[in-house]
């Protein structure tokens, strides 16, 4: 029966010593550096049978799921282009260009 190893143990040390950078993560949707917040989306929604999951920030999640439906969504799939083509989500993405990667506001509901 193997041990457990300790809190602190010599792989550990050696493993922080290993401190290459990460790679930046890009929203899906804006396509700005990811802050400290990632949510993971998926762009077909699990309800229609999407497995794939994308980064975006929870500000754009928001705004998605704000502006299109799950029938919608499933139409659109992994294409983010057919996304950004409805004006008030291009609208979104040009305004929070601008925005620090952590920005977050208050976003209005989901129009029904």
């Amino acid at each position: 029966m193997a041990r457990k190893p300790s809190k602190h143990s010599v792989q550990d040390d050696m493993r922080q010593g290993d401190e290459t950078p990460t790679p930046a993560v890009f929203c899906w949707l804006c396509g700005r550096p990811i802050g400290k917040t990632t949510v993971w989306h998926h762009p077909v929604p699990k309800s229609r049978g999407g497995r794939d999951v994308v980064p975006m920030h929870p500000i754009c999640q928001q705004t998605v799921i704000a502006n299109f439906t799950n029938s919608e969504l499933q139409r659109h799939g992994l294409d983010v282009d057919g996304l950004l083509a409805n004006p008030a989500v291009r609208k979104f993405v040009d305004w929070v260009a601008k925005k620090d990667p952590d920005f977050t506001a208050t976003q209005s509901k989901k129009q029904r």
